[in-house]
């Protein structure tokens, strides 16, 4: 049988070459009709029901659609006497009219430094309360960094430091006699009358140089070390902090010139604050009801002390920096305000 068919297959080929072609023409209509139902089937059916591989996107990719001025959110990690008031309050008259929002930072026990579990809350609350944004937090409390909770935008710090010893005799004579702001409020060394130069020549604890270990703490952060009094390596992490973290830090007694930078810089939130700062009652709040400046002896005493050494360091750096900043906003004729422009754009 076998050696049959092999004899036909020469008188076979053409009828099934024909074949093959009818076949595959069979094929071919098949496949049109069936894609062309697919095609007719997707037509139909709503947008929201079709597949991802089923729509084609035409036009050009989505932009970046992040509102900057929207979202902006301020930290003020504010140092204690550092005139933090008198700027907070200015915040606070304005919020209503720039539509923005205040929020102050109350940690328990007045504590600068947040446990891992508000460290999480925190940093989620402030990035993810968008109800609240535009937003100024303030508080007294140690920088904290954002970037270690995988946060793609991080809020934009400001501060204030002071001189280290202006800063100290403020504080001690302030919890002796309160202040202007909340005058009838107990401080809790009321009745102790002891000046800060009798202070110092009987080594109390209220003047010891250790207290002024605060500002270098506040812009280092939370790591332990930081808060180790005389601490080099905190030191050199605050000024790290100072220039890498921080958008501005301005200096107490040059408060005027820091509240018209931010306004230049962020007005989304600053605007007004300048006017507000030069005619309100605003600008000069929370004044100690009673201090005596210290002696040359005292002045002398302390700058020889290691924390204030390197409290002043920290100082120092801050203001450098700030004179910096203010000088650029000025072109070199102190005239006009630095500018700058895009040219030379190819291909055209």
């Amino acid at each position: 049988m076998l050696k049959q068919l092999v004899r036909m297959l020469p008188l076979l080929r053409p009828s099934l070459s024909w074949l093959c072609v009818l076949i595959s023409l069979c094929l071919l209509t098949c496949g049109y009709w069936l894609w062309s139902g697919i095609r007719l089937e997707n037509a139909l059916k709503p947008l929201s029901k079709l597949t991802v591989d089923q729509v084609q996107v035409s036009g050009p990719a989505p932009t970046d659609v992040y509102d900057y001025e929207e979202q902006l959110v301020v930290l003020y990690n504010r140092v204690p006497k550092t005139g933090s008031t008198s700027f907070v309050n200015i915040a606070y008259d304005l919020c209503k009219l720039n539509k923005y929002h205040v929020l102050h930072i109350n940690v328990t026990a007045n504590m600068h430094v947040l446990s891992l579990p508000n460290q999480i809350s925190f940093v989620r609350n402030v990035t993810k309360w968008h109800e609240m944004k535009p937003a100024l937090y303030h508080g007294h409390m140690a920088f904290l960094d954002f970037s270690k909770f995988q946060i793609a935008h991080k809020p934009i710090y400001i501060n204030l430091v002071r001189k280290p010893l202006d800063r100290l005799v403020s504080y001690y004579y302030f919890l002796r006699f309160g202040d202007n702001y909340r005058p009838n409020l107990v401080r809790k060394k009321a009745g102790n009358k002891i000046t800060f130069d009798e202070c110092v020549v009987q080594k109390q604890a209220d003047c010891d140089p250790k207290n002024m270990w605060l500002q270098i703490p506040f812009f280092c952060g939370h790591a332990a070390e930081c808060w180790e009094p005389g601490s080099v390596w905190a030191l050199d992490q605050a000024k790290r902090n100072l220039v890498n973290e921080y958008f501005l830090v301005g200096v107490t007694e040059q408060m005027y010139d820091f509240v018209d930078l931010l306004e230049r810089s962020l007005p989304r939130i600053f605007h007004g604050f300048r006017e507000h700062y030069q005619n309100s009652n605003k600008s000069h709040l929370r004044v100690t009801s009673s201090k005596l400046p210290p002696s040359e002896a005292t002045i002398k005493a302390i700058q020889k002390t290691k924390i204030w050494q390197m409290e002043n360091d920290l100082y120092e750096f801050a203001l450098a920096q700030f004179e910096f900043t203010k000088r650029k906003l000025m072109q070199p004729d102190n005239k006009h305000l630095q500018k700058f422009m895009y040219e030379k754009i190819r291909p055209k």
